[in-house]
């Protein structure tokens, strides 16, 4: 075999490596989200939240006027309806080790909830959730497997949603 042909075949044989490699991250099963194939495949620890309802009274989240956006303001809207619920959820943007939350809910309580599209979609799943019957421990399997990231988050886009007091009348 010549010097030349020994160079193609070897750069042919590393070309087709590396198309492996590039493929292979993209290769989660259709039925999983690539999110939650790639979680399930590393083994990553279940991110921080609490098992039980909480015995003592939880903190305010932030006023959602604060946010102009319509989304945020929505986000935060709904964190403040279903906080015993978000206390008892993970959080899967990891916040639990990058900024020492203990669940879901410190997102809202804090300004973090505002720029991150995780928290808010998990947010949103609780809150729909909930209002469909499902307990705490339910929403936290879902979240688990990453069925959060179906949220139709541009829904929570148009239009504020009420205040608790009006949402009361």
């Amino acid at each position: 075999m010549t010097p030349f042909r020994k160079f193609l075949l070897t750069g042919g044989l590393l070309m087709a490596g590396a198309g492996v490699l590039l493929v292979l991250p993209f290769a989660a099963s259709p039925s999983q989200p690539a999110a939650v194939a790639v979680a399930t495949q590393t083994e990553e620890p279940t991110p921080a939240f609490h098992a039980k309802t909480p015995e003592d009274a939880l903190p305010p989240t932030m006023d959602p006027s604060l946010f102009p956006d319509v989304l945020t303001f929505n986000a935060y809207t709904v964190a403040g309806r279903v906080k015993k619920v978000l206390y008892q959820q993970p959080c899967y943007c990891n916040c639990d080790r990058s900024q020492g939350h203990g669940s879901l809910l410190e997102c809202f309580v804090s300004r973090h909830g505002a720029g991150c599209d995780i928290c808010q979609k998990e947010d949103f799943y609780s809150y729909e959730q909930t209002h469909k019957g499902q307990t705490p421990a339910q929403i936290r399997e879902g979240i688990m497997h990453g069925e959060w990231q179906r949220v139709d988050s541009a829904k929570y886009a148009k239009d504020p949603l009420p205040s608790q007091k009006a949402a009361a009348k």
